[in-house]
């Protein structure tokens, strides 16, 4: 692992106001903060981010709340009082960026819109993260991972037991098309500031990014009629070369053998007869081929055959596993760790470089309303 820590975060010299709340927006600032931002919370009175009240428990706070929130400071305030807005206003005018999560018109309606901060700081990057973006028939329609996966037919691709979409793993939706571009477009907005002196307003839509994920799906339906099925193509399960196939001992294997090397390891590494091995003629009966072989053994078998070939194979990790996977240990991704005085807790995973983060993570977080002294100083 590369071990040239910088002396100085890349983004020490920026400050960061934050007026969002559960994960999208707090997980990019927390990004930000990584890198050396300063991040301020601009949270309401009564209880402030909803993710404070989660479960479980940790460090008299929400264990998400301390992964998101660590070395952040809090500004408890009531946005609709004209003596706090202009407080804020002060705040505003030493800023580099500003973050918010509302429904589109809500920080205008509070005299808080990028028109109105604008002519208050002109160098201002406001980025503004919603489910559907800032305009068209819904921009107003209340959302959340699950829906925005839904709307943008990513979730039609996935299929349970039973044939009915299955529920991700993951918060695919608020992370990959939130936070993610979120960061970047800041981050390109800086550098855009940078060269003309002038800040400007993101517009982060959530489902707009998730189009971006089944790349090839829909240029390949509007131009060829020929619309992704799920369980029917290349990489959704419609071929022997991406599949998982199940142990006898209930376990599983991801085989992603996709390319003709890896696919001859692959067959010669299971045993899978030369009649079978020319999948485009049965890709079907092929499937079920390779199912029987790999139902015939357990788990610690395949484990064993797969080890040290290129064969795209591998069992598949609980997330118990795989903390304790020594590629991840030796890569040190679980070292640093956020405290509460008494107690650890590793710290949030963020996808910078080492050389760009903090060489600790910050201790604690931010208790509500901690940082209210900076409204009088700015």
């Amino acid at each position: 692992m590369p071990n040239n820590i910088c002396s100085k975060r890349p983004l020490a010299d920026c400050r960061v106001l934050d007026f969002s709340n559960l994960l999208p927006g707090p997980f990019a600032t927390q990004i930000l903060a990584e890198a050396g931002a300063q991040v301020i919370k601009i949270e309401r009175p009564d209880g402030g981010d909803e993710l404070r009240a989660g479960l479980p428990r940790w460090g008299g706070t929400s264990l998400s709340f301390a992964l998101l929130n660590s070395g952040k400071r809090s500004i408890a305030a009531d946005l609709k009082s004209p003596e706090v807005r202009e407080q804020i206003f002060s705040l505003v005018r030493e800023a580099d960026v500003l973050v918010e999560q509302f429904r589109p018109g809500v920080m205008a309606r509070l005299g808080l819109g990028y028109e109105d901060l604008k002519k208050i700081n002109p160098r201002l990057v406001y980025c503004s993260i919603t489910g559907y973006g800032q305009d068209g028939p819904s921009a107003q329609v209340a959302g959340h991972d699950l829906t925005y996966m839904a709307e943008s037919g990513l979730l039609s691709l996935s299929h349970g037991v039973d044939g009915s979409p299955a529920i991700p793993p993951v918060l695919v939706a608020d992370i990959g098309a939130g936070t993610m571009p979120a960061v970047i477009n800041i981050l390109l907005a800086l550098r855009s500031r940078d060269a003309t002196g002038e800040g400007s307003w993101v517009d982060i839509s959530i489902t707009d990014n998730l189009l971006a994920f089944p790349y090839w799906g829909i240029p390949r339906g509007e131009r060829y009629g020929d619309w992704p099925k799920p369980g029917g193509e290349r990489l959704t399960g419609g071929s022997p070369r991406y599949q998982i196939y199940r142990c006898s001992d209930g376990r599983h294997i991801a085989a992603a053998p996709l390319e003709q090397r890896f696919w001859n390891v692959f067959c010669e590494a299971i045993g899978l007869g030369a009649d079978w091995r020319d999948d485009s003629k049965d890709p079907e009966g092929t499937r079920d081929k390779v199912a029987g072989i790999i139902a015939g053994r357990d788990s610690a078998h395949w484990r064993g055959v797969f080890d040290g070939k290129d064969a795209c194979a591998v069992v598949v990790n609980t997330l118990r596993e795989a903390a304790d996977h020594p590629h991840f240990r030796n890569r040190g991704l679980l070292d640093r760790r956020i405290s509460d005085g008494d107690d650890w807790l590793p710290a949030l995973k963020v996808p910078l470089d080492p050389q760009f983060l903090r060489e600790r993570a910050a201790s604690g977080w931010p208790a509500l309303g901690e940082g209210n002294s900076l409204l009088e100083h700015g």
